[in-house]
């Protein structure tokens, strides 16, 4: 008879977990809708001045995808980070917060 345990049954598995994080969201003002499917948002934060110490606006524009062309200037929306789509568009369309009313008497 064979007396010998077969390696696979003794054997454990490590089980392997991924870690799978929130994307970023950030939320800003719409400042150009001229690409078909892309916004480019500008978003802005206060940081401290290191010396003078008063709060100091600095502002980022980042492009994001917008699927249904749905967003206008001056909308402000809130944008996720995504997949990279292009060269320097890595950000989404998530929601809009508020419509510009001034774009939508004019046209």
């Amino acid at each position: 008879m064979n007396t010998e345990t077969e390696p696979s049954a003794t054997k454990t598995t490590a089980i392997e977990t991924t870690k799978v994080s929130k994307p970023r969201i950030a939320t800003g003002k719409v400042v150009s809708d001229k690409a078909d499917k892309t916004i480019v948002v500008l978003v802005s934060r206060k940081v401290k001045h290191p010396v003078v110490g008063k709060y100091v606006i600095r502002s980022t524009k980042l492009m994001a995808h917008d699927e249904k062309n749905e967003s206008r200037i001056g909308d402000t929306v809130t944008i996720r980070e995504h997949r990279p789509i292009s060269k320097r568009k890595t950000w989404m369309l998530d929601k809009i917060i508020d419509r510009d009313l001034a774009e939508e008497i004019s046209s």
